[in-house]
């Protein structure tokens, strides 16, 4: 009973709270640049893209501590968990900086993602930690196309993108040097059309 009311609790914080980050925002005071309309509607496009993407890693990660029975990977997941909290509230702080308002379907993205990670839970350890491998992989490569797209004059956005591309990088070494089982090819494909269905509808809803 204690895991699965803390399991909404977290789904009930990633939605409808402002998230608190633990690390301050690789964001700097002059980093502050006036950008013209059409940069800001680009900026606040791609960064609500990029916040959808940490709803649904917050939503990931507790599907994922919720189906194993390793206490220690479940540890694991909820470390991954609390760091992934951080790049939810740079980039909700960033949306109301740019005027932009997060995806409105935030809470389907949710419980796909959650449905997602509690499936791979069960199916096995490694290949959920491959799962996560995988996911990181491809938020990484995702990130690194927005340092392509967004204003070279937004720095505060290219700023937190590039720490999250960072750290993503990070949780999926992490998750390989904990036993992370690869993924068939046809699950890679797969994870990645549907990355490309959810990116391109939270880009405008």
């Amino acid at each position: 009973m204690d895991t699965l009311l803390s399991t909404v609790d977290s789904a009930l914080r990633t939605l409808f709270v402002q998230a608190r980050a633990s690390r301050p925002c690789p964001t700097l005071p002059e980093q502050a640049t006036a950008l013209a309309h059409e940069e800001k509607q680009l900026s606040g496009s791609l960064m609500r893209v990029n916040h959808v993407g940490e709803v649904c890693a917050q939503a990931l990660y507790t599907g994922q501590a919720l189906a194993t029975r390793d206490p220690a990977l479940r540890a694991h997941f909820q470390e991954a968990s609390r760091e992934e909290t951080d790049h939810l509230a740079w980039t909700a702080e960033r949306l109301q900086e740019l005027g932009a308002r997060p995806s409105l379907l935030n809470p389907v993205w949710y419980a796909g993602a959650f449905a997602l990670g509690f499936v791979a839970g069960k199916i096995g350890d490694k290949l959920s930690l491959g799962f996560v491998v995988e996911t990181e992989k491809q938020v990484a490569e995702h990130l690194g196309s927005h340092l392509g797209r967004l204003p070279e004059g937004d720095h505060a956005s290219r700023a937190i993108v590039a720490q999250m591309r960072d750290d993503e990088l990070r949780h999926a070494r992490d998750a390989a040097l904990a036993g992370a089982l690869p993924l068939p090819r046809f699950a890679k494909g797969l994870m990645r059309a549907a990355a490309k269905v959810m990116t391109t509808t939270a880009h405008r809803i």
